[in-house]
């Protein structure tokens, strides 16, 4: 099967410095020969630490940033050929979600109005029919139609997301590229709009590049994970395979760092010595090399290819073969205490017969032992 996105050594140098003429001195390599795609329907996560390149890998995607080299396929058509007239035509079927919803909503603009614009600009609906289409959009992210009069100041934080979801979804696209939707709202909200996005994939066969940080919010969303690091994949697969077993020692560091609501609980933290090296001055051979616990002289002098194995997942990593696999990164058993373990199981229990009986959870009760 075709990919829905493909892209192949995708670039991207930014001008850090120049002299007083105006010629460029210093550039900073934030992107450098990224490789990806995306099949129809799926997530793809890109993660790392601030300042890795994901981001900006998004940005390329769309054409927001011109690349320096590379090419990026969509549905089988080049987008780096083509001119402004066509691109304005592509961006109807790939759309963003940016990480803060109030910055990305323009404040002089009602909610109608906001989501209107992309439909009067694509053309897609006529306009007698375009208050119904704004009824139907923000019903499908969850909100009520009352709310179309209002401004973005009017809403919470998580109701602003949903707005911006509503918008992305207004033109009908077949991929949503989400850049840390939900970094900027409260935990409570997080998993509301996780649980929206998915909803919305199954039911619209939507593909999602999903960037992130957080590691323990990729592996609820996410089918593949790619793991980046200084402007390069250094590690790429299926996102269970990814939790179960990384091989670069980059992903094992990331994944060791998931915080847990487990204080007992028994993990293998892995804490890597020194600072992220500059991507003015990134480092020659791998670039993990300055922090990596199990650097050798060729690791010094020769860059790692990412390459795949069998099962696709792939990694760049001289030393992959002989490493040791990582022990407890995913938590031990016995992490609660006695007393709250004895708790958890009895609220599952309640849960399980409440659900057998037709009860949702709020209808459930706990055994009498409580």
């Amino acid at each position: 099967m075709t990919a829905l996105l493909e892209v192949e050594g995708l670039k991207k140098r930014f001008v850090a410095d120049r002299t007083v003429f105006g010629r460029p001195t210093a550039f900073v390599k934030a992107v450098d020969g990224v490789s990806f795609s995306v099949d129809a329907g799926k997530t793809l996560a890109l993660v790392g630490e601030s300042g890795c390149g994901k981001s900006t890998v998004s940005r390329l995607v769309l054409r927001l940033i011109e690349p320096d080299a590379g090419s990026i396929r969509f549905d089988g058509r080049d987008l780096r050929a083509l001119d402004a007239n066509a691109l304005r035509a592509f961006r109807r079927h790939a759309q963003i979600i940016f990480q803060d919803p109030y910055a990305s909503l323009n404040p002089r603009m009602t909610v109608s109005q906001i989501l209107t614009e992309p439909l009067a600009l694509h053309d897609l609906v006529p306009a007698p029919r375009r208050r119904e289409r704004v009824e139907q959009l923000l019903r499908l992210v969850g909100l009520e139609p009352r709310f179309a009069r209002r401004y973005p100041h009017e809403f919470s934080g998580g109701q602003r997301q949903r707005i911006a979801i509503a918008r992305a979804l207004a033109v009908e696209p077949k991929l949503i590229i989400c850049d840390e939707p939900v970094s900027a709202l409260d935990v409570s909200i997080r998993s509301q709009i996780l649980n929206l996005l998915r909803d919305l994939q199954d039911r619209l066969g939507l593909a999602y590049i999903f960037v992130s940080h957080d590691l323990a919010v990729v592996k609820h969303i996410a089918d593949r994970v790619a793991v980046m690091n200084l402007g390069v994949i250094v590690e790429a697969a299926e996102t269970q395979a990814l939790f179960a077993s990384p091989r670069h020692p980059y992903s094992q560091a990331l994944l060791s760092a998931i915080p847990v609501p487990k204080p007992r609980a028994k993990r293998s933290r892995i804490l890597l010595q020194g600072e992220m090296p500059s991507a003015l001055n990134p480092p020659s051979g791998c670039r993990f090399h300055t922090r990596c616990p199990y650097v050798i002289e060729r690791c010094r002098v020769e860059v790692p290819q990412l390459l795949a194995d069998g099962t696709g997942h792939a990694t760049a990593c001289h030393r992959v073969a002989e490493l040791p696999r990582p022990d407890a990164i995913v938590l031990a058993d016995g992490g609660f205490s006695p007393v709250l373990e004895k708790l958890v199981a009895a609220f599952s229990r309640g849960t399980e017969v409440a659900g057998a009986n037709g009860v949702g959870i709020a209808g459930a009760t706990p055994p009498a032992s409580l």
